[in-house]
């Protein structure tokens, strides 16, 4: 599972909102929605947020392995 719990910590590092995504960078409030859900977005996705916020794959997500019983 991934999971962006990390993109939250470094947006505010950064000091950028998700206002100012949405309104300056014009990533959709959608985009915004899958993301706080862990929910899928495209690579594409992932690196226009990198190149936004000038930071590498690791700061926006981390892989959880999922237990297979």
């Amino acid at each position: 599972m991934i999971v962006y719990d990390k993109l939250w910590s470094t947006m505010k590092e950064k000091q950028i909102s998700q206002y100012t995504l949405i309104n300056t960078y014009h990533i959709s409030a959608g985009q915004l929605s899958r993301l706080r859900a862990n929910a899928y977005v495209s690579t594409h996705t992932l690196d226009v947020l990198c190149g936004i916020l000038e930071c590498s794959i690791e700061d926006v997500i981390t892989y959880i392995p999922e237990n297979k019983s």
